[in-house]
């Protein structure tokens, strides 16, 4: 029979994110898989498994995570991760793969998938969704995503600053992702669009280093890394205004 392969999104911290059926996913896979950077230190993922396995079923891979810069070193450690999941696939009827968020929003898992079914055919290759850090800044900070006809753009900001200022020049509102290397730039372009006054941005979610401030706090000092920016669209004409 072939082995499975389960991507398992664990939300962007808090562990009472985690769905039931990630939880059970969690619980009757084999192994769990967490990703790890290099240095060795525990990441949100992790932690957040920890809440609903033993650490003996845990099985730390390191990845690249923030590697942006040099492509054959990432390259190098998605091929290391993928051979040794693939080996946990040969030896276990199903591996759990846990990522913060979702697994098909920005997630390592996508990449480290698509190594597996290389390196063993077969493999069944299935997901189970998580709450996002734009859904729980949104519930911590009452800002709403979306109303009516509004569209929602997600732009993750390592693309460059750039590419949010045109996102914001836009309908509807935006989310900025892992902005926190460029926070001087983020306020730039929110100050530039017009929408600085109402945008509000948060790092470490339901954790004890949780922050959740308005953008217009921002100062252009460092941020974490995994730091999440909503803009909320402009709304005008009162209650069902964008119907």
């Amino acid at each position: 029979m072939s082995s499975k392969l389960i991507g398992v999104g664990v939300g962007p911290g808090d562990p009472e994110l985690v769905t039931v059926k990630g939880v059970n996913a969690l619980r009757a896979a084999e192994v769990v898989v967490v990703p790890v950077m290099d240095t060795g230190e525990r990441g949100r993922a992790e932690a957040t498994v920890l809440h609903y396995v033993p650490q003996e079923k845990v099985v730390r891979v390191v990845f690249a995570l923030n590697e942006r810069t040099d492509r054959g070193r990432r390259e190098a450690a998605w091929d290391a991760a993928g051979e040794r999941v693939a080996g946990l696939l040969r030896a276990h009827a199903t591996v759990a793969f846990a990522t913060i968020g979702d697994p098909n929003v920005y997630s390592t898992f996508t990449y480290l998938a698509q190594t597996v079914a290389e390196l063993v055919p077969g493999t069944v290759v299935e997901t189970v969704p998580g709450i996002t850090a734009m859904q729980d800044l949104a519930a911590r900070s009452g800002a709403v995503l979306t109303e009516g006809t509004e569209p929602l753009t997600l732009v993750p900001v390592t693309a460059g600053a750039a590419v949010l200022k045109d996102a914001l020049n836009g309908p509807g509102t935006v989310v900025a992702y892992k902005f926190g290397r460029q926070a001087q730039e983020v306020a730039e372009a929110l100050r530039e669009t017009g929408r600085l006054d109402d945008a509000v941005w948060g790092s470490a979610l339901g954790l004890e280093s949780e922050s959740i401030r308005p953008a217009a706090e921002l100062d252009g000092g460092p941020l974490p890394y995994l730091s999440t920016l909503i803009a909320p669209a402009r709304r005008e004409g009162g209650r069902g205004g964008k119907l």
